[in-house]
């Protein structure tokens, strides 16, 4: 059986920027173990697997070590494929079904807009475990928290660039991931932030369109905003577009396609 993988760069209109994410559309669903060994070789933050389902797609996501249950940039991407490999047509909308339940995407010109569900933090204890594994004592200004990451806000941008994590340590958090963020430096943006998983089998995501969920809840309220634009500042960075509406995060971005490839005999 040959399956063709198509690679993504998400939320970046260049490539090698932003996310990239491996693609695989097919007819019928894989299985798990095929899914997670797939996604193994291709050694990236995350593949996407989708199979047609009444009239939308069953989507999955998996990093190279485990399932997840929600992933933004992935998700972006697995919605530019269907658009441009021609599943669906430009005035369609992407409708997934997954295990955070129904996400959907929509074309807007050159960018693509994701309906998330809103993953809201609350306040937490800032624990010397996490004060150790982010190597960052000094800049913490708020700690929240939620079931799947820690959100911290650090004093600035600057700080948030500097940060050097002990991978070791962040494995050991009781959650998935840590979010970093601060205010952005300048007008261009209004928060950065960057993402550390390595429990999941990834040490830096690029850019995190999930953990824009709970972003743009968190620096809405702050800000007293409700569209705003995220800049991830990772070594390739990425854009993204923020609007809250309820209990909804609408995230947006861009992608291209950098690569196209067939599994073969498997």
């Amino acid at each position: 059986m040959a399956l063709t993988i198509i690679q993504v760069d998400a939320f970046t209109n260049e490539p090698f920027k932003g996310n990239p994410a491996a693609i695989c559309v097919t007819e019928q669903p894989l299985a798990d173990a095929l899914m997670q060994s797939i996604a193994a070789e291709m050694n990236l933050s995350e593949t996407a697997f989708l199979y047609p389902e009444a009239d939308a797609y069953r989507l999955r996501w998996f990093t190279p070590l485990v399932e997840v249950d929600l992933c933004g940039h992935a998700t972006l991407a697995s919605a530019h494929v269907l658009w441009s490999e021609g599943y669906l047509s430009a005035d369609q909308t992407a409708r997934f079904q997954t295990r955070s339940g129904w996400l959907m995407a929509d074309k807007q010109d050159s960018w693509i807009e994701m309906n998330f569900p809103a993953q809201p933090v609350q306040a937490s204890y800032v624990t010397p475990q996490l004060i150790a594994s982010l190597c960052c004592q000094g800049n913490i200004s708020h700690v929240l928290k939620n079931d799947v990451n820690y959100l911290v806000e650090l004093q600035n941008e600057a700080a948030v660039h500097s940060l050097k994590p002990d991978f070791d340590k962040l494995r050991s958090l009781p959650v998935q991931g840590v979010i970093a963020t601060a205010l952005a430096d300048s007008d261009a943006y209004d928060f950065v932030s960057r993402y550390f998983a390595p429990a999941a089998g990834i040490n830096e995501d690029p850019v995190t369109g999930s953990a824009h969920a709970s972003l743009g809840p968190y620096w809405g309220e702050k800000l007293d905003k409700s569209a705003m634009l995220a800049q991830q500042v990772s070594a390739r960075g990425g854009q993204l577009k923020v609007r809250n509406e309820r209990d909804r995060v609408y995230i947006s971005g861009q992608a291209v396609t950098v690569m196209r490839g067939t599994l073969a005999d498997l």
